[in-house]
């Protein structure tokens, strides 16, 4: 397959299709990620879905084999990520035997052509039918011959559900050579998912207890006092923003991750040439009404407001999974 095509396509569909489409392609991304050992990304991709959207989970493994394909990696990881927990459980054994016969089956040029029905039942049986190489390959476990047979759009959803490979996939096999792209991939259509469905923030103390979640937990400083905030004001020589002075009502500065400097609080702000520094290291500056960002590998932003840089750092957290 070539990659970069087909992300293009899958962030497309994510920020402009139905649902449905959404649904589709975000269930055979998270596939595709975990074929190629990265679980992490895989189950980062749903859970964003999952917050998104708020759509049941099974939303994601439309038709048997998608379905079968989750329940074999959940046996190979050794358990189910909490995402998974909607999912129902499937009897492996009976699973695996009725792959077999999928993968066996012959088919013909008539599939799919017509409705399912009675028609369609009397063709298949007096069309045409061949072996099903692609699948043939995954019957017989050859890795190497299903990647070389696979084509544009992988069926990654027959790969993972066939038992005798599902432990290698999770251990790293990578049969597509994706592994490199997969976060990446991931991290495109977690982005295009807060576009199309933006989380809703609200005020000031959500929008601090989201950071903190996508971090990963801990805890803010309390709020600043009033008289601490006209304090710094004072020694600043400068009147706060607005929405900055509701930052600190908030929680008195944030310590730094992985995407964010240390927000400093009432007491370490401090002011050089006229410019207000609110981070440390000093990425994050009030000049006048604008925050800019200064970023040594991005370049400069300009922020309309202290609240539009933390909204992007909590997407830019999301996207980081």
């Amino acid at each position: 397959m070539e990659p970069g095509e087909y992300l293009e396509a899958a962030v497309r569909d994510v920020l402009t299709a139905a649902s449905s489409t959404v649904d589709d392609q975000v269930g055979y991304a998270a596939l595709l990620l975990a074929v190629t050992g990265a679980l992490d990304d895989a189950d980062r991709l749903v859970e964003q879905w999952q917050a998104r959207t708020e759509r049941p989970v099974d939303a994601l493994c439309a038709g048997p084999v998608r379905a079968r394909a989750w329940a074999m990696l959940f046996e190979a990881r050794g358990g189910r990520p909490d995402w998974a927990e909607g999912l129902p459980p499937l009897d492996l054994d009976a699973e695996e035997r009725a792959h077999t016969t999928f993968l066996r089956r012959p088919v013909s040029d008539l599939d799919g052509v017509l409705p399912p029905g009675p028609v369609a039942e009397v063709v298949k049986h007096v069309a045409p039918a061949r072996p099903d190489h692609v699948r043939t390959a995954l019957a017989d476990s050859d890795l190497a011959r299903w990647a070389e047979l696979a084509g544009p759009r992988p069926d990654v959803a027959a790969l993972a559900a066939t038992r005798a490979l599902a432990p290698a996939l999770v251990a790293g096999a990578d049969p597509l050579g994706l592994r490199d792209w997969a976060s990446g991939c991931a991290g495109a259509l977690v982005a295009a998912l807060h576009e199309r469905y933006p989380p809703d923030l609200g005020g000031w103390p959500e929008l601090v207890a989201e950071i903190l979640r996508l971090r990963g937990g801990g805890t803010a400083p309390p709020p600043a006092s009033e008289a601490a905030i006209r304090s710094a004001e004072l020694r600043l020589g400068v009147e706060l923003p607005a929405d900055h002075r509701e930052f600190l009502r908030t929680c008195d500065g944030l310590p730094a991750d992985v995407v964010f400097p240390r927000l400093l609080g009432t007491a370490d702000l401090r002011s050089e040439n006229n410019v207000v520094v609110l981070a440390e290291p000093a990425e994050l500056l009030l000049s006048g009404s604008h925050v800019i960002e200064v970023d040594p590998v991005l370049g400069t932003t300009v922020h309309p407001s202290f609240r539009a840089a933390l909204v992007k750092h909590a997407t830019l957290l999301a996207q980081a999974g």
